[in-house]
């Protein structure tokens, strides 16, 4: 044991963190002991925790490779080859590669084995087996292996196996995994998304033990009529990053109960069908060829599309050139805007410098002419989990007619879950394997879905109306119901229902419903009727995972050093018809129209807007301001002043909204 205790790193800077303190232990950890020289290999051990950008480790001047890219908690190993180990006194250092960005990071338990790494992970044998209960047959899933500290413990497969390996995970496309590892205590844990329970057992493994275990998983939340889609998944075979083969790909699609993934590797066109036959796990799912256009002014997932199509030129720089190039593209129809908040070549697409969020306009005169945005993407996390969720409502209000998205920009076998993000989207799926593809989509396009990352919420209206379709205005009172569901070993604590894009109320679920499997909780508002069309969304929230077997994931960009992890699923947009003109009508549309009604009198339009709601407001506010009004005037701000609480809302957000991106416009 070189180390036993775990120690911060910080190699510069702040703290990331606000977990962490502001002083590290050290920038870089170094150790020296005695030795031998080594003429065969030897293994180093080590925890490592929060990891994030490159760490470095060499003994010596003797690289011997480096920490794993994870945030997770894990035990991994690096062989030491021979010649490394001088007799008499080495030194063990490890630091960060590059001191910024900064990157607060824990390592400990350092061991070093006088043994091949082969060895060391080949003294035990664990042989599992994954079944669904009911009807007691094998089923792909995820493995967990933790070890006696509760860290992803590495373990090595036995030969002739199709599996996934990382530290501490295994998918397996059959149900079994023959997997060796040092003798220990471990909790293996057995798991298949967020439809299934998990579940797990503990052993105690002797040097030279051979032991199995069964462990059964419950499909607690089957979606019926619904296929599960994850529409933003890469491979390192073709995104050239991350590090999922193909052939690693479409183990963890049919181990996390994917139906309906889509390829969207960067920039080109690629097909899992061939891998998914060859790999017998074709049975499971459908897949669909997409392609995530990778441009400097925004990244869009789009599918689907032919063998033979050309993919669209992503080195266009702007909206309408690429826009044309995209719908162009031989197949095409869905169109997503991925993680619109997130800075790529300089440029954030709903950032203040190009975007007005509590209006959804766009400074650069340019009009998103996609179909769907991402609001959850767990592979991508927000500090304000639900920004994107408020963004999308704000741009239904502009009259952007978009599906909500949920998808796990997934590159990686087990740093980040595919399927943690996914959408729900209506369509028949009794045979897994010829899921009706043009079905799938063409509801997709209406906004036919539902939104998990980790939770559901279904929203009914009037006992009849989904995601993506319209109430006919005609009942004098608007009835919704909404219901939670998830599995058991992920909680649910509230419920809230908005109403274009305010929240209009938040529920608390009874404590004996937080951790039901199932179906958690269902409730119901009753509405007046309002007079004009509004879209209803409702969001279930939770706390996040902190097991190691499905961990939500810290912000990716983030915002502040403040964190908060939070499970949530989405509903789709129900559009009440209540101007009764057969179409689901935005905000912007009547906005615009008491805007020129008023004639540019700001008396008379703040009249017009007091039987509106404040997303209308806002609309008005921008339109005016757009049209030559003065905001700030003090006539204005008079008349504001009288005004209701919707109206001033509005107005106040659309100034707020503006300021900002003045702001952010006048900066470097």
């Amino acid at each position: 044991m070189l180390e036993q205790r775990l120690l911060h790193l910080r190699a510069s800077g702040p703290p990331e963190w606000s977990e962490f303190p502001q002083h590290p232990d050290a920038a870089v950890f170094e150790v020296e002991f005695e030795a031998e020289a080594n003429a065969e290999s030897q293994t180093l051990s080590l925890r490592q925790q929060d990891v994030k950008q490159r760490w470095q480790v060499a003994i010596g001047d003797r690289a011997l490779g480096r920490l794993t890219i994870d945030e997770n908690d894990m035990r991994v190993y690096l062989e030491i080859s021979p010649g490394t180990l001088v007799t008499g006194m080495n030194r063990l250092r490890i630091h960060q590669e590059r001191p910024e960005p900064p990157d607060d990071i824990r390592i400990g338990e350092v061991s070093l084995h006088r043994r091949p790494l082969a060895k060391v992970l080949a003294e035990a044998t664990l042989h599992v087996e994954v079944e669904q209960a009911q009807p007691g047959l094998p089923i792909p899933a995820r493995i967990t292996v933790l070890d006696a500290h509760g860290a992803l413990q590495t373990v090595a497969a036995a030969p002739d196996q199709t599996l996934a390996v990382r530290a501490g995970t295994v998918y397996t496309p059959n149900g079994t995994a023959t997997l060796t590892l040092p003798a220990g205590r471990y909790t293996v844990i057995a798991g298949r998304g967020p439809e299934y329970s998990i579940a797990q057992q503990q052993v105690d493994l002797q040097a030279g033990q051979r032991e199995s275990i069964r462990l059964q998983l419950d499909h607690q939340m089957p979606m019926p009529g619904y296929v599960a889609c994850d529409p933003h998944i890469h491979t390192l075979s073709y995104s050239g990053h991350g590090d999922a083969t193909i052939q690693e790909r479409v183990l963890t699609i049919a181990g996390e109960g994917i139906e309906l993934p889509i390829a969207a590797d960067h920039n080109v066109h690629v097909d899992l069908d061939p891998v998914a036959r060859q790999l017998d796990v074709r049975r499971y799912f459908t897949p669909v060829m997409g392609n995530e256009v990778t441009s400097s002014v925004g990244h869009f997932t789009v599918f689907p599309v032919t063998a033979d199509a050309e993919p669209p030129n992503h080195r266009l720089s702007n909206w309408p050139d690429l826009f044309t190039a995209i719908y162009q593209t031989a197949g095409v129809k869905a169109v997503i805007l991925n993680h619109g908040r997130d800075l790529h070549s300089g440029v954030r697409p709903l950032g203040p410098r190009w975007h007005q969020a509590a209006v959804g306009e766009n400074l650069q005169q340019w009009q998103l002419q996609a179909n769907a945005m991402e609001i959850i993407n767990s592979g991508a996390t927000k500090s304000d989990v639900l920004q994107l969720a408020r963004d999308w409502m704000t741009l239904l209000n502009r009259g952007r007619m978009l599906t909500p998205v949920g998808a796990s920009d997934s590159h990686d076998v087990a740093r980040h879950f595919v399927g943690q993000g996914r959408t729900y989207i209506r369509c028949h799926d009794a045979d897994l394997a010829a899921i009706d593809v043009e079905q799938a989509i063409a509801n997709f396009i209406q906004g036919r879905v539902v939104v998990s990352y980790g939770l559901v919420a279904d929203l009914v209206v009037n006992n009849r109306y989904g995601s993506g379709e319209r109430v006919p205005g005609l009942s004098e009172t608007i009835r919704v119901k909404a219901r939670v569901l998830g599995p058991d070993w992920i909680g649910a604590d509230k419920v809230q229902l908005y109403v274009n894009g305010s929240l209009f109320e938040e529920r608390s679920l009874p404590t004996t419903a937080q951790h039901l499997g199932g179906l958690k909780w269902e409730t119901e508002w009753q509405l007046p009727r309002l007079p004009y069309d509004a879209h209803l969304v409702a969001i279930a929230l939770g706390p996040g995972v902190d097991g190691l077997h499905w961990k939500t994931a810290k912000p990716y960009q983030p915002t502040s050093p403040d964190w908060e992890a939070k499970v949530w699923g989405c509903s789709g947009a129900v559009w009440w018809d209540g101007d009764g003109d057969g179409r689901p009508t935005p905000a912007h549309h009547y906005a615009r129209s008491a805007v020129a009604a008023s004639g540019g009198k700001i008396a008379d339009l703040v009249q017009r807007l007091e039987s509106y709601d404040a997303a209308i407001a806002a609309q008005a506010a921008m339109l005016f301001h757009q049209q030559g009004g003065e905001l700030l005037a003090t006539e204005t701000q008079q008349v504001l002043r009288r005004a209701n609480a919707q109206v001033q809302s509005g107005f106040t957000a659309y100034i707020a909204s503006w300021r900002e991106s003045q702001v952010a416009q006048q900066s470097p």
